[in-house]
């Protein structure tokens, strides 16, 4: 039976205590949020090489129904642009495979400036072969990929097209494999707006059409800033539930000054990242690791 799996991109942010963890220390957020949501993107992956130890605690501190999604290395999608990079690719599923049955899919992200170039990605799908039995989503940024000879590459590969909502790239929805991706980061103001109710009972409604034919959907809202990312992810479950009939998931935190249904808020927070702009996030706006754990040793996650 096909499965929802919403959740929020990383969940160490200091400044979601108001929102989601009041006093509980920082050591035990994971076992929050994963008692929050169905499910979390790993984003650290994309900066750092994560030790196999760390993965398998996380495996051990997270309910038994609880998935992982995994963002692939940046040095496979910025550095090799997905040239020559099955050792890469291999050196990543070495290192997460403590997350045995929990890791539900991983997600490359392409950079804005990766152009059309159907036989690299052809041997990027070739490379992930290596890492069977698990889901890959790849997301295209650039809108040349937009193109019937990428969809039928990837549906050949069950690769699923990443739909990335945000207000500075491009989204494509073509639906090329048995799951569905979908990365908010914000419709009007990158990591910092939120989702109307309007917008959430849309995106509700495709996922539920989805489920119906049979595809695991996974929905992660990465707009952080201000803890819209909670109240989005923790309202959107709801929505999927109302939908499609299911009455058996376990009593939700209810996150402090939720204002369901705002469409914008302000600017993010001083603590989200160093610059204010929305639309770019350099080596210096990077977020905490888990984003995978603490913001002092690692600089990001995205």
């Amino acid at each position: 039976m096909a499965r929802a799996y919403v959740g929020t991109s990383g969940w160490v942010y200091k400044g979601w205590r108001e929102h989601l963890y009041a006093e509980t220390p920082v050591k035990q957020w994971l076992r929050v949020a994963s008692r929050a949501f169905d499910a979390l993107e790993i984003n650290g992956s994309f900066y750092t090489q994560i030790k196999p130890e760390t993965y398998a605690r996380w495996h051990a501190e997270t309910p038994d129904e609880f998935r992982f999604a995994l963002k692939g290395h940046r040095f496979v999608t910025h550095y090799k642009r997905l040239r020559d990079c099955q050792s890469s690719i291999v050196l990543l599923r070495d290192q997460a495979k403590p997350l045995r049955d929990k890791l539900a899919a991983v997600v490359w992200q392409l950079p804005s400036n990766f152009e059309y170039n159907l036989q690299r990605l052809a041997d990027f799908a070739s490379a992930l072969e290596i890492w069977p039995g698990t889901r890959h989503a790849i997301e295209l940024r650039h809108r040349s990929w937009f193109v019937p000879e990428v969809a039928a590459l990837l549906a050949e590969a069950n690769i699923a097209v990443c739909m990335g909502d945000a207000p500075d790239f491009p989204m494509w929805r073509a639906v090329t494999s048995d799951i569905v991706y979908a990365r908010l980061h914000g419709h009007t103001r990158k990591y910092a707006s939120s989702y109307s109710e309007a917008s959430l009972r849309a995106w509700a409604k495709d996922a539920a059409g989805w489920l119906a034919e049979g595809r695991d959907v996974h929905v992660y809202f990465d707009n952080d800033a201000e803890g819209h990312a909670v109240r989005n992810a923790l309202r959107f479950q709801q929505l999927i539930d109302e939908l499609t009939g299911r009455s058996d998931r376990r009593a939700r935190p209810v996150p402090a000054h939720s204002t369901p249904g705002a469409c914008e808020s302000e600017l993010a927070s001083p603590w989200r990242r160093p610059s204010a702009r929305p639309r770019s996030r350099g080596p210096s706006a990077r977020r905490s690791t888990a984003r995978t754990g603490s913001r002092e040793r690692t600089r990001g996650a995205h």
